[in-house]
C-alpha cells in the first residue's frame, strides 16, 4: 500500500508541476470543429448503408476466430448473429448496434462507449468484448474491420456523476468522434442529474459549445423493481426547448437545429441504427437521449430486415403495421401515439382481444 501511495502521490505532484507549464493550444480543436457547417445550411443527410456494405461488415463482425476458446452461451449469440446476417431477416437490437458503429467506423469515425457493464451489456445482450475461457484473452469483433481499432469500450465505475461528466468533457474533442454513456439502469442517471442541467441541456446557450454525446437510459416496468425500471423520461422532455404548442413539422430542415437535444424512443432496431449513424451524419451536435429498451433486445417483433438498414434510408418518423387489417376505416374510433416496447403490448392485447383496428406509431 505504502508503495501504491507513494506512487500516486508522484503521479499527481508531477501533473501539478506539468499543469503550470503546459501551453494549451484549442486552435487544433477549433479547425475540428470549423468543418460544420452553420445554422443557415443544413440539409439531412441519410443514414443508411448499401445493403451489399452491410452484409460485408456484418459478416465480418459476427465472424469469430476459431482459435478463441467461447463461452457456449456466447457462441450461441454470435452464431445467430451470423445468421441474421446471412438471411438478412431477424436483425436484432445488439447487432443493429454493432452494424452502426462498424459501419461508422469504416466511414473514419470513432466509437467511445462508456458506462457500468457496457461490455457485456447489462442484459447480457451485447458482448462488445469476447474473452477466452481458457487463457488471458480477449477480443474486440468490431474493431476487426479497421486496423486502426477506432471502437472503443470499457467498464466504468459505479460514479455516473463523474463519469457522465468526463464523457461529456471527451465529446467536445471531436466532432467525427460519437462519445455514448450507458446507465446500468435508467434510473442511475439521477446520479448525474448536475450534468444534465447544468451542462448538457444546456450547452449551447449557456456554454456555447456542442456536443454529440448520446445516453442510453435503459427503461421499461419489467419486473425489476421500482429503482430498475424507469429512466424518468418526463424529465428529459421538461429541459426540451421546443415549445409543446408547436405542432411538429417533420419537412423543417432546421427544426432539428432549433433544439437543444433529442429525446428519442426507437421502436425497431432499424432504427436504433440511424438514430446512432445520424449523431455524425448531420453537419451540427445534439445530444441524444434514449430511454434505451429491456424486453426490446431480444424481442423477435422488434427485429429488422436487412432492406432497413439500406442506403436511402432515414429514421422512420412513423411506421405502420404491415398487416392490412383495418376493413372498414369508419370502425376506428381512437388513434393512439406511441413509441417503444408499449406499441408491442397494444398490438399483442389487441391480438388477443381480437380488436379489428390498425395503429400507428
Amino acid at each position: 500500500m505504502d508503495i501504491i501511495r507513494s506512487n500516486i502521490i508522484s503521479l499527481l505532484e508531477k501533473s501539478l508541476v506539468d499543469s503550470k507549464t503546459n501551453d494549451h493550444q484549442p486552435v487544433e480543436m477549433n479547425k475540428r470543429w470549423s468543418k460544420l457547417k452553420s445554422k443557415d445550411d443544413f440539409v439531412d443527410r441519410k443514414s443508411g448503408v448499401p445493403v451489399d456494405l452491410i452484409r460485408k461488415i456484418g459478416m465480418g463482425i459476427t465472424s469469430l476466430p476459431s482459435e478463441i476458446d467461447l463461452h457456449p452461451q456466447v457462441q450461441k449469440i454470435y452464431q445467430a448473429r451470423h445468421e441474421s446476417i446471412v438471411t438478412g431477416k431477424g436483425i436484432d437490437w445488439a447487432t443493429a448496434e454493432s452494424l452502426a458503429f462498424a459501419t461508422l467506423i469504416n466511414e473514419g469515425k470513432t466509437i467511445r462507449l462508456s458506462g457500468q457493464d457496457v461490455e457485456r451489456g447489462t442484459f447480457s445482450h451485447r458482448h462488445a468484448i469476447v474473452h477466452d475461457q481458457s487463457k488471458d484473452f480477449k477480443y474486440c469483433p468490431i474493431n476487426s474491420i479497421s486496423k486502426k481499432k477506432q471502437f472503443h469500450v470499457g467498464n466504468s465505475h459505479l460514479s455516473e456523476f463523474a463519469v457522465l461528466g468526463f464523457e461529456l468533457g471527451y465529446s467536445y474533442y471531436d466532432p467525427d468522434h460519437i462519445v455514448i454513456w450507458e446507465a446500468q439502469f435508467g434510473d442511475f442517471v439521477n446520479e448525474a442529474t448536475t450534468i444534465i442541467d447544468q451542462f448538457i441541456s444546456s450547452q449551447e446557450d449557456k456554454w456555447g459549445v456542442q456536443s454529440g454525446i448520446v445516453l442510453l437510459l435503459p427503461h421499461g416496468m419489467d419486473g425489476q423493481g421500482a429503482e430498475h425500471s424507469s429512466a424518468n423520461i418526463r424529465r428529459f422532455l421538461q429541459l426540451l426547448d421546443e415549445d409543446p404548442r408547436e405542432i411538429p413539422d417533420y419537412k423543417d430542415e432546421f427544426r432539428a437545429q432549433k433544439t437543444n437535444m433529442r429525446v428519442c424512443n426507437p421502436t425497431t432496431s432499424a432504427n436504433y441504427f440511424h438514430l446512432l449513424r445520424r449523431q455524425l451524419r448531420r453537419p451540427f451536435r445534439k445530444p441524444l437521449i434514449i430511454p434505451s429498451p429491456k424486453k426490446l433486445l431480444r424481442f423477435k417483433q422488434a427485429n429488422s430486415t436487412i432492406e432497413d438498414f439500406a442506403r436511402d434510408e432515414y429514421i422512420k418518423v412513423r411506421l405502420e403495421e404491415n398487416q392490412n387489417i383495418l376493413k372498414n376505416s369508419s370502425n376506428v374510433k381512437k388513434i393512439l401515439a406511441c413509441s417503444g416496447q408499449v406499441y408491442y403490448d397494444l398490438i399483442n392485447k389487441r391480438e388477443e382481444l381480437k380488436r379489428n383496428v390498425k395503429y400507428h406509431i
